[in-house]
């Protein structure tokens, strides 16, 4: 089993001590942490999704599962990378019923090193949250993840609950998360999706007409 393998397995079964030293491991050899990251760590993520949809892992599951790539994160020197916000503000959340944190998280940190002002909701947040919080902060885009095929219709709440509060028109929504696909995103009336946190900023930028010479 190569060190990718190792990395992504370890992680599936919980196993810290194994999964860090397969990331140093890695990260010893040269490999890229965002690679590493989108890699074997995010495959690892969908796995573990899954098994908590099917009933095998539990709430205290995805925690550790979550403090491990959050300690993963720390280790790469990505966790608190950021720049100075100026290409727009982005209210990110999960949705109501879903208690994912790590893939609406790595957009959230890869919104903030690419320049964006971000306010995270964090999980299991409604449709007034998404609604108070786009005005509060006069949001360029608001940003929504789920994991699970049974909360992802809620996108859809939010998204009614803009328009009637006259928000929908100013705003951007993007969508994102194992259960959610291009497709969805069209069906809800959504303006875009991102399939990973890379895709996630630049259809960000792109809803805003921001193009990479501008950041």
């Amino acid at each position: 089993m190569d060190l990718r393998e190792k990395l992504k397995e370890s992680l599936i079964d919980l196993d810290e001590d194994a999964f860090f030293e397969a990331l140093r491991g890695l990260l010893a050899g040269g490999e890229d942490p965002w690679d590493i990251i989108l890699g074997p760590m995010s495959e690892a993520m969908e796995e573990i999704g899954k098994l908590y949809e099917e009933g095998e892992y539990f709430i205290a599951e995805m925690l550790v599962a979550a403090e491990i790539f959050k300690r993963a994160l720390k280790e790469m020197g990505i966790e608190d990378s950021s720049t100075e916000a100026t290409l727009g503000t982005v209210v990110i959340g999960t949705v109501k019923g879903d208690v994912h944190d790590i893939g609406k998280s790595l957009v959230a940190t890869m919104l903030r090193a690419s320049g964006f002002k971000v306010i995270d909701l964090g999980v299991d947040v409604d449709a007034d949250r998404f609604v108070q919080a786009a005005r509060d902060n006069d949001a360029d885009i608001v940003a929504m993840s789920a994991l699970l095929t049974t909360t992802r219709n809620y996108m859809k709440v939010v998204i009614e609950r803009l328009e009637e509060e006259g928000l929908r028109d100013r705003v951007k929504v993007l969508i994102g998360g194992l259960s959610t696909s291009k497709e969805f995103a069209e069906r809800i009336g959504a303006d875009g999706w991102g399939k990973n946190a890379i895709e996630g900023v630049e259809v960000a930028k792109r809803l805003l007409g921001i193009t990479s010479a501008d950041g």
